[in-house]
């Protein structure tokens, strides 16, 4: 009996050094993580992405197709340019542009009027750091810890939290094999909405330039779900800063 009761003392006490280790280590997931999707090296020397592709947006009256390009800009500039085709829903087609120069955020929205970002979305904007904001998060105030591992279809992963000086906590499930970002989970603050959580899951993973890029997102949330599927990548591309700003 006292031999059974040492064999358990001891798995417990090596389940808990196991988890207390991964614990107390979360910047050698962070590396498994940048390794895996090209490397610092590689990463370094992108500095712009266009990317294009396909949309499909949940509805009622069914799903709605549309096209979307994204821009990118180190260190956090963006802009994503959606057009949808909401004929399923007995309307025409609609646009949504959204801009954000590394400081200040504009909305050019067919369907809810244009409107600066501001609050929540635009700490969120700011946090946005490309090409991967796990690259220089010390550098920004940023913490990164281990919380748990979690199996995310059928394969153990690393849950780890992202946390800004400001702005919403991002949880993201590293695969503990491959070490690329299966899924993330962020709470947003929407006007109007209030706070929304937002599951991404990342697919189809694919090689563009010595990088990892998920050619496939898929979006979902109590508000809107959606699934988009990028076609073309292109990096280091020529862009006008002018672009990711508000219009004059």
């Amino acid at each position: 009996m006292r031999t059974v009761t040492k064999v358990l003392v001891m798995a417990v006490i090596v389940a808990c050094f196991a988890q207390t280790t991964f614990a107390q280590n979360p910047d050698e997931i962070v590396e498994k993580y940048l390794s895996a999707i090209g490397g610092r090296a590689a990463l370094a020397k992108i500095k712009s992405r266009h990317a294009t592709g396909t949309a499909s947006f949940s509805s009622p009256a069914g799903d709605l197709p549309g096209v979307i390009e994204v821009f990118s800009v180190a260190p956090n500039k963006s802009r994503t340019l959606l057009k949808l085709d909401l004929s399923v829903a007995g309307m025409g087609n609609a646009t949504v542009d959204q801009r954000f120069d590394g400081e200040t955020g504009y909305a050019i929205d067919s369907l809810q009027g244009n409107r600066d970002i501001t609050g929540n979305q635009l700490e969120n904007l700011k946090n946005a750091v490309f090409p991967s904001p796990f690259l220089n998060y010390k550098e920004r105030g940023a913490t990164v810890e281990f919380v748990r591992k979690e199996p995310v279809g059928g394969r153990d992963t690393f849950v780890m939290l992202l946390k800004p000086k400001a702005g919403s906590t991002l949880q993201c499930f590293i695969d503990a094999e491959s070490g690329l970002i299966v899924k993330t989970i962020i709470v947003v603050n929407l006007p109007q909405l209030g706070d929304v959580q937002q599951t991404t899951e990342f697919l189809d993973y694919r090689d563009q330039d010595g990088i990892k890029i998920p050619f496939e997102l898929r979006n979902s949330s109590a508000v809107q779900s959606y699934t988009i599927k990028l076609t073309k990548v292109e990096q280091n591309v020529e862009l006008d800063p002018t672009m990711f700003s508000k219009p004059k």
